[in-house]
């Protein structure tokens, strides 16, 4: 068996919990990896990119970017992640660090619970040929670049022409994606197991602009009306520039992603608590 790990080597918490997991694991006969910028720290050997898929369960040691990371890295091969929380948010990582030890026994035992998360599909197209394809499992957005002012976004959906945003940018999220760039552009939240595709305009300079939830198999098509510069940005992790005249595809990927679930109803948790619904609550009882 292998297991490859992910982590976010600025918290040293989390890269002496890797370090600690990796003793755990070779003591237990696992092969055990890292992926290239922590495997000194962990003290294993580093992973290529390309490989790093190949294993029977990946573990991230970090908050949801490092997670992000690890799913890039998965993806294309369904690799099952388990997500272990050393962050802020920690709306998609699904372990505390003192529950490593029982989700690993769950997962040698068979017995690990897996959801499976759909991501989406971004093809930018320039004279009307593909020039990248990225695979995410939050959001894709198309941006104005820093130095360009306000513009104006096209949006089709499924071959229909929808709107035009006069804003800072549009994006389409994943119900994973919701609680992420999507909730603080005022998006909504989505049950994280579903499959669907969050339409939002990113600081729209209109009233008529809402978010809206389409079918996980429409395709959303985004260009530029007016000229100037912008950004393809996908899970904040993958930068195109583009162009006026270019066009963005965005529809559902062939790929998921696989996250080891610990309890069933950690999601509606980490709402009431990240977003201190909780303490709305206990003033009501009170």
């Amino acid at each position: 068996m292998r297991i490859n790990l992910v982590v976010n080597t600025h918290r040293p918490d989390a890269t002496e919990a890797a370090r600690k997991t990796a003793t755990h694991l070779r003591e237990h006969r696992v092969e055990v990896g890292c992926d290239r910028e922590g495997a000194e720290l962990v003290g294993v050997g580093a992973v290529a990119d390309d490989r790093f898929g190949e294993a029977d369960l990946a573990i991230s040691f970090g908050g949801d970017g490092t997670l992000i990371r690890t799913a890039d890295l998965c993806s294309e091969r369904g690799t099952p992640i388990l997500g272990v929380y050393y962050g802020r948010f920690g709306f998609v990582t699904q372990c505390r660090p003192n529950e490593i030890g029982a989700a690993l026994s769950q997962f040698f035992d068979g017995q690990a619970r897996i959801e499976e998360r759909m991501m989406v599909q971004t093809e930018l197209f320039r004279s009307g040929q593909s020039v990248g394809t990225i695979h995410a499992l939050n959001e894709a957005a198309l941006l104005r670049a820093a130095t360009t002012r306000m513009l104006t976004f096209e949006v089709s959906v499924d071959g229909r022409r929808l709107t035009k945003y006069p804003a800072d940018g549009v994006m389409v999220a994943t119900p994973t994606g919701s609680t992420a760039y999507n909730l603080s552009a005022g998006g909504p939240v989505i049950d994280p197991t579903l499959s669907a595709l969050i339409l939002t305009a990113i600081t729209p300079h209109t009233l008529s602009a809402r978010s809206l939830i389409l079918r996980p198999d429409s395709e959303i098509r985004l260009g530029l009306e007016t000229r100037g510069d912008a950004v393809l940005s996908c899970d904040g992790q993958t930068r195109l520039h583009v162009l006026s005249g270019d066009e963005v595809r965005v529809t559902r990927s062939p790929r998921i992603t696989r996250l080891i679930s610990l309890a069933p109803q950690d999601f509606l948790e980490k709402l009431s608590d990240k977003l201190l619904w909780s303490q709305g609550l206990s003033e009501v009882d009170d």
